[in-house]
């Protein structure tokens, strides 16, 4: 499988590079966080190790290091505007339960 981003996920991820003026890709992985276990990380990455795993949509780079794909298989990232939020979403058919805030998950 692989990890995608939509194309509105896509557009604000190449705003920032755009900004910044650099960047190899966008690093998504996990950490042990919150009431639920696991959390997602996101990090401009100026340089990809060679054990990480690359996958590219609409022109951004997605960067995974090994232990993190084994939670994010399968993973869409997306970004929305609800309201007055806006963010990224996570659409990650591994999660089989999260926090009420929204900030962790078990898989």
């Amino acid at each position: 499988m692989a990890v995608t981003l939509t194309e509105r996920a896509a557009t604000h991820v190449s705003n920032f590079f755009a900004k910044r003026g650099k960047g190899a890709g966008l690093r998504l992985g996990v950490r042990t966080s919150g009431c639920s276990g696991m959390a997602y990380v996101l990090e401009f990455v100026d340089a990809v190790a060679p054990e990480d795993q690359v996958f590219e949509a609409h022109g951004v780079k997605v960067v995974i290091d090994p232990k993190s794909m084994l939670y994010l298989d399968g993973t869409e990232l997306d970004f929305v505007k609800e309201g007055l939020n806006e963010g990224f979403k996570f659409n990650n058919p591994n999660v089989k339960d999260s926090c009420g805030c929204g900030e962790s998950f078990t898989v």
